[in-house]
């Protein structure tokens, strides 16, 4: 069953004194992107992270975001009292002021605050890496859920040309007969002075050269392997997309070959068809 690459996942907990949100992002990308935005305090973990979140979401460009919100009276930075004071004493000696106003000043001055170095908590992170699976999870349900459309879609584009197929098939021996009618007049002046059985293998030679027969038989082939393909386990987009391929390689030989009005017109349909399928396979995984 194929996946899309676009994909959300979020997962958010509590703890005693911090509230920690966990957001994934994805789009579509030829290889694995991931850009990660974490706390310093993460920071050597973030390879452990990021090793986890490859291998469950393997291709994509991928925005992993870890957000901390303290909710209790922790916090890492504290006033450096001592430095404040020494400040307000120099600015005492340089301007009049109310005590209030001196302290504003003061708390703006360099090393004011003084920040303590974080430590990481391994039980908290134990439970970011819950949360973490959590939103990977999230994410592969999104991922899931969208390539479920399309497929739908797929099987709708592949369905309408092969229908369009049916139509050329229809058409076909209407395209020959007038093909031949028209090499029959373009050459009426001249076929008296030549042998008629020479004449007749000529004319053979050039209708072989407009039949789309095996044209027909290899894209209906491939427009079966297409639809098998969807349904199996390792079905991907790189796959689809050589698939994609042959396919267009048989509809633009059919449309050179056609050399048939109203049978072209079919063929830029089958294009355009296609054309819509190719833009969604970019997206799939």
């Amino acid at each position: 069953m194929i996946q899309s690459m676009t994909g959300f996942g979020k997962s958010v907990i509590q703890l005693p004194t911090k509230k920690i949100t966990i957001e994934l992002k994805s789009l579509n990308s030829k290889s694995l992107d991931l850009n990660a935005r974490i706390p310093s305090v993460y920071r050597e973990k973030e390879l452990e992270m990021r090793n986890l979140i490859a291998s469950a979401l393997e291709r994509g460009k991928i925005d992993f975001s870890l957000y901390i919100e303290v909710t209790g009276e922790e916090t890492s930075s504290q006033l450096n009292e001592a430095i404040i004071r020494a400040y307000i004493s120099q600015l005492k000696n340089v301007v009049d002021g109310d005590q209030t106003e001196l302290l504003k000043m003061a708390v703006r001055m360099p090393d004011a605050l003084k920040t303590s170095r974080e430590e990481l908590d391994e039980k908290e992170y134990t439970s970011i890496l819950k949360a973490l699976k959590e939103a990977i999870e999230a994410i592969s349900t999104f991922r899931s859920e969208e390539g479920s459309s399309l497929k739908k879609e797929f099987e709708l584009r592949i369905g309408n040309i092969k229908s369009l197929l049916e139509d050329v098939k229809l058409m076909d021996p209407d395209r020959l007969q007038m093909v031949r009618e028209r090499l029959d007049r373009a050459v009426s002046d001249i076929r008296e002075k030549v042998d008629e059985n020479r004449f007749e293998q000529e004319l053979i030679f050039y209708l072989e050269k407009f039949d789309i027969t095996e044209e027909k038989v290899r894209l209906e082939n491939h427009l079966d392997y297409f639809l098998n393909t969807l349904n199996t386990a390792d079905s991907n987009g790189r796959k689809l997309g050589f698939i994609c391929q042959e396919i267009g390689r048989e509809i633009n030989t059919m449309g050179s070959k056609a050399n048939y009005a109203p049978m072209q017109q079919l063929v830029v349909q089958m294009k355009d068809e296609l054309e819509k399928i190719k833009e969604q396979i970019l997206n799939v995984l």
